[in-house]
């Protein structure tokens, strides 16, 4: 009998119904077969966050294959981290993810690494102890018919959640030797690539740190200054100090020795919706705001709107630079092709207009300290950061002759050529498992052969 006394109708459809009976055709088991399921933390550690120290994991952070990933974590001292009660969240290499709480429910991330993390509870830890590996059961449950278990078993109707018990409701089948080694291997070599594409991007920003100087730049300065009551002063409207350090000079006549231009002379620039959140919606056009956007990407949103009720709204075309304005100010990614979602008020839209400027080449800028010490400039001096367009438009942008900006671009370009690689492989491992799951294993190893091989080993 089923454990959980449902009755809804839902629980009981015909898809449901269906993909129970073929996972227990191939003999599916429980996952708790496989793994001992636990939580995050429980104490209350709010007022111990700090902007440094060991990484603390949230629901919201759950969107990539490998929680390393995640862009903006919360921090925790290690003397916290330490402490006796915190022991049971600490993670290690080879835990599996998944948000247990609200709309991301489902979301799986792999820790790939042995760097010292934790997480909350929020979050389920899956920590696999026999026969199958992590990386199979991570894509099985990332899979349709991993995903559809998932839905069937969250609880709630407002503020739904997926509880640990659950987890022994969970089939997972034990497919052949070769498919569950071909899905550990492509994981691993997805991650490789990753990591690569990574490693070229920050070449990138290294090369051209060198060619600007920027590295033999001192950012360090003591805690006193002086500031002469000048044109400077009344011109900003900013009294306070942090303003005028002394590190924004240095900045500043370091880039009067290249060619430079105002951004708001290089683009156009557009601000997008605010819609509010009692508009959000579970399906429809994806609705991405600054928490799901970073300098490699767009991450998939939890959050989708009615397009009906935007009929006006501008939507991202191939090479628009994305920048956030509002909290997490200055993260720039440049447009790979014309797409389909709708980005949040806190997002700006610009539009390269010059033709002496290479989208890829200003991508590269804005997220280099360059624009990044004006941000924080610009931005500093309140508890949430808010970058106005009119000081964005007066951002400085050096300007290196065309073949350095090809040179740079064309750098640029494959490292997200190796990041687009690795999440193929991603697919094909996860497709693999639905054919052989949905078909058959000889249909899957079939799959396998024709689209397994990555380009770069070609």
């Amino acid at each position: 009998m089923e454990r959980t006394l449902r009755i809804d109708s839902e629980f009981y459809s015909k898809g449901n119904l269906q993909i129970d009976k073929r996972l227990k055709a191939l003999k599916a088991n429980n996952l708790t077969n496989y793994a001992i399921i636990s939580d995050g933390n429980h104490m209350s550690i709010s007022d111990s966050f700090t902007e440094m120290g060991v990484p603390y994991y949230r629901g919201g952070d759950i969107y990539n294959m490998f929680i390393e990933q995640c862009p903006n974590p919360l921090y925790i001292p290690r003397s916290v981290f330490n402490m006796k009660m915190m022991q049971r969240s600490h993670l290690k290499k080879g835990d599996i993810l998944m948000s247990i709480v609200g709309a991301i429910i489902g979301n799986l991330s792999l820790v790939s690494t042995d760097n010292d993390a934790t997480c909350s509870c929020k979050l389920a830890i899956i920590r696999p102890f026999a026969n199958l590996s992590p990386e199979y059961i991570m894509t099985f449950l990332k899979s349709q018919m991993g995903q559809s278990q998932i839905q069937r078993y969250r609880r709630g109707s407002g503020q739904t959640g997926f509880i640990l018990e659950d987890f022994d409701q969970l089939l997972i089948p034990e497919l052949n030797d070769g498919i569950r080694s071909f899905v550990s291997n492509k994981i691993h070599e997805a991650k490789r690539l990753l990591q690569l594409g990574i490693e070229n991007y920050y070449s990138c920003m290294n090369f051209m740190n060198e060619v600007f100087g920027l590295q033999k730049m001192r950012l360090n300065y003591p805690n006193t200054m002086e500031q002469k009551l000048g044109n400077s002063l009344f011109s900003s409207g900013r009294l306070d100090a942090e303003y005028y350090q002394p590190k924004y000079d240095m900045l500043f006549n370091l880039l009067d020795k290249f060619e430079t231009k105002r951004l708001g002379e290089i683009v156009n620039l557009y601000k997008s919706i605010e819609p509010g959140s009692d508009l959000y919606e579970t399906e429809g056009i994806p609705f991405v705001r600054v928490a799901d956007i970073s300098t490699f990407g767009i991450t998939e949103p939890s959050v989708f709107l009615n397009p009906a009720l935007f009929p006006d709204v501008i939507y991202p075309k191939k090479d628009t630079i994305l920048l956030t304005k509002d909290g997490s100010v200055g993260i720039a990614y440049k447009v790979e092709k014309d797409d389909n979602y709708i980005t949040s008020g806190a997002i700006l839209h610009l539009e390269v207009t010059d033709e002496n400027i290479l989208p890829d080449y200003l991508t590269l800028v804005i997220n280099s300290i360059i624009v990044q010490m004006q941000a924080e400039r610009d931005a500093g001096g309140s508890i949430i950061q808010h970058w106005k367009p009119s000081e964005i438009s007066n951002v400085i942008i050096p300007i290196l002759p065309m073949e350095d900006q090809i040179r740079i671009s064309s750098k640029v370009q494959e490292s997200f050529k190796l990041r687009h690689e690795s999440k193929r492989l991603l697919d094909v491992a996860k497709q693999s498992v639905e054919i052989a799951i949905s078909e058959n294993e000889e249909t899957a190893l079939k799959f396998i052969k024709e689209n397994g091989e990555s380009l770069y080993n070609k």
